[in-house]
């Protein structure tokens, strides 16, 4: 009689172990979650973000730079009459038409004033997302080649006139708010002037964020250091040429829906990234500072 009670004791226990295993809900894979809008444009100011159109979209942006807010050696009142460089005759414009034919590549070409032309590529090489993978970062890479289409009579052979510049992006978006940016840039030159320490070669390296005020509107911020090709270089003419290292821009950004625009303050003219990390002639002072304004307009091709 014993050992049939502990027969059906044993067994009872086996039959609620089972049904207890039975009732237990599986447990569910991780969802993997993209993050989204590290920056709201493909450009952080003058640098490229690393942000893509969507697959199918067409975007034209339009750059403009206007002179200085109060050149050094001018008087006031031409100064004065340029109005902080709104109205001095000097500006250098920068248009661009870019496609993303797919999700991880855009391809474009631009108009980058100063009779100059330039064709890029960016990838996407990483997205930075939480789930079944962990990726802390979003990794893309940008090429662009320049031209001077400028008729030279010094320049004897044409891809004299051609330089190149390749950018690594690492962003990340640290909060709903906060994001930052680093680009260290190897900018080529085929021909360069004659001096001391004298390089084809340009390095810099630069960061930028987004600090996001509210839905539609954010500051941006951009600070770059060129580490060589800036001093005491000679050009032909046997001049003495000196660029400065430091590139720094401040802006407001407004997203209407149907277009993005960018306000912006900085040490350069240049329109031109390959300018701009490599021949910055602008110091930090205050009256050397430059304004500016970009449009953005996306165009969907695709259903």
């Amino acid at each position: 009689m014993k050992k049939i009670f502990a027969i059906i004791l044993g067994l009872g226990f086996g039959v609620g172990s089972m049904a207890q295993e039975t009732t237990e809900p599986a447990k569910e894979a991780p969802k993997q979650k993209f993050t989204r809008a590290t920056f709201n444009s493909t450009r952080i100011i003058n640098m490229q973000s690393v942000e893509l159109g969507s697959p199918g979209s067409l975007q034209i942006l339009i750059s403009h730079h206007f002179s200085p807010l109060w050149p050094e050696g001018g008087s006031t009142q031409d100064n004065l009459a340029g109005l902080l460089g709104l109205n001095s005759g000097l500006a250098h414009t920068y248009i661009s038409l870019d496609y993303s034919p797919v999700k991880w590549m855009n391809l474009g070409l631009a108009a980058a004033g100063r009779n100059r032309f330039e064709g890029f590529a960016k990838f996407r090489i990483l997205r930075q997302q939480t789930g079944a993978k962990n990726i802390p970062v979003t990794l893309g890479w940008y090429s662009l080649f320049n031209v001077n289409a400028a008729k030279d009579a010094s320049v004897q052979l044409g891809w004299n006139k051609y330089s190149y510049l390749h950018q690594l992006q690492i962003g990340r978006k640290m909060s709903d708010k906060l994001s930052l940016q680093l680009m260290p840039t190897l900018v080529y030159f085929n021909v360069v002037p004659y001096g001391i320490n004298n390089s084809n070669f340009v390095w810099s390296l630069g960061l930028g964020g987004k600090y996001k005020l509210t839905s539609n509107k954010n500051i941006t911020f951009e600070y770059a250091r060129q580490f060589n090709m800036f001093e005491n270089l000679i050009d032909k003419g046997g001049n003495i040429i000196n660029y400065k290292p430091d590139l720094l821009s401040l802006g407001m950004e407004f997203n209407t829906g149907g277009h993005l625009f960018q306000f912006y303050i900085g040490n350069t003219m240049n329109s031109s990234n390959v300018d701009q990390l490599a021949r910055n002639s602008n110091n930090l002072k205050l009256g050397n500072m430059s304004l500016g304004f970009t449009i953005n307009r996306s165009l969907n091709l695709k259903n």
